[in-house]
């Protein structure tokens, strides 16, 4: 079997996104699929081409960012048209797409109609977006209504990674059935990481509070920050893990609120370097104002920690709010430095939040039971003839 990935974003660009569809790929080719990723070329020193695990082969094409976090081909590229009709002369048996408001999912559609391919929609995402500003989140409100939607409508088979993400399929593209398969977790790989001591050793006595992700405004950081100048506990330290186009707005922020002494930007991490320091911390917070599935809740919640996340997606299926975490709506400052002062303060709490969560989430997230399900709808979707 030959699959064709149009994929958004992919490694070595760093997100929840990016490492579900290279782990999905690096167990599906495990069963014998044969898999090529189309994806942008960004960050621009990834290279132009390269394979992976033996039978995934990733072609990237000449790429930019006009919006951040919105990546673009660039059309005019004689490269660009050279690798996209490249794809038409190759015999794919499925195409896959990711995300319906990235533009990759409009070349999955136009590759698969013109190829007469059985195409395989997977969605992200559980909300319109809502980041970049006022005029940004109304333009991706006006897509997803004809883009998105079109997306949706016209797939083959559409599959979320969670419950919340595959009622907002429906909700764009009512009356077709949208089926929940839950990433996989590498539980094994990141069981082995070893806690990160020297960073822990330099915050002795203190609370460890981490944040990791891409640092953009529908992460809501500038949230936490509010949080901390108003928690009457002084004594932690607060990690940022990850980079991106709000970096400097936030240190801005840190030091406009007199909280700089108390926030490290440490920026990006590789992901064992990354896991390291989650291993480390005392509380994992993710303030986040729209998400699908939160890969970060899910990663700390097998690191033991204790949790405070946003209410929204599918964050409630990682977690449930109830002994395992605490989940508090998106931009209630108030209520996150309540929750916060609460795990700060209390060491027992934090233990057994952490170790619930590791609980629920050991036996949900398994790539073996998730590309098992993969591959029954691919065996059922060949056998459909147009």
């Amino acid at each position: 079997m030959r699959i064709l990935v149009f994929s958004p974003y992919y490694p070595p660009h760093i997100g929840g996104l990016e490492s579900h569809a290279d782990e999905f790929n690096k167990y599906l080719s495990q069963r014998g699929v044969d898999i090529t990723v189309f994806t942008p070329r960004l960050p621009k020193d990834a290279p132009e081409s390269e394979t992976r695990y033996e039978n995934v082969k990733i072609i990237r094409f000449p790429a930019f960012e006009i919006i951040s976090n919105y990546p673009l081909p660039k059309f005019w590229s004689f490269k660009f048209w050279k690798l996209f009709l490249g794809l038409f002369k190759e015999k794919y048996d499925i195409a896959i797409s990711r995300t319906r408001f990235f533009n990759t999912s409009l070349l999955a559609l136009i590759y698969a109609k013109i190829k007469r391919v059985k195409w395989i929609h997977i969605e992200h995402g559980s909300d319109f977006v809502k980041s970049g500003g006022k005029f940004s989140t109304a333009i991706a409100r006006i897509y997803d209504y004809t883009f998105g939607k079109l997306i949706l409508k016209l797939s083959d088979k559409n599959i979320a990674n969670s419950k919340s993400s595959a009622e907002f399929c429906q909700k764009l593209a009512k009356n077709k059935k949208c089926e929940v398969i839950y990433r996989g977790i590498e539980i094994e790989k990141i069981e082995s990481i070893p806690p990160d001591m020297e960073t822990k050793n330099k915050y002795i006595g203190k609370t460890i509070v981490a944040f990791i992700g891409r640092l953009i405004d529908g992460k809501g950081i500038s949230d936490l920050f509010e949080a901390i100048k108003i928690l009457e506990n002084k004594n932690i330290i607060c990690l940022i893990i990850g980079n991106g186009p709000q970096v400097n707005f936030l240190k801005s922020l840190s030091e406009k609120l007199n909280i700089n002494n108390k926030i490290k930007f440490l920026g990006y991490k590789k992901f064992n370097d990354a896991v390291g320091i989650l291993k480390i911390s005392d509380v994992i917070v993710n303030p986040s104002y729209t998400e699908g599935l939160p890969t970060s809740v899910i990663e700390a919640a097998l690191c033991k920690k204790a949790i405070i996340a946003t209410n929204v997606g599918g964050t409630p299926e990682i977690i449930l709010g109830e002994n395992d975490g605490f989940l508090i709506e998106p931009k209630n400052i108030e209520t996150l430095k309540e929750k916060l002062e609460i795990l700060v303060n209390n060491t027992g709490v934090r233990e057994n939040f952490g170790n619930n969560a590791y609980k629920k989430v050991k036996d949900k997230f398994n790539w073996n039971n998730s590309i098992e399900k993969y591959l029954k709808i691919f065996l059922e979707i060949l056998n459909t003839k147009y």
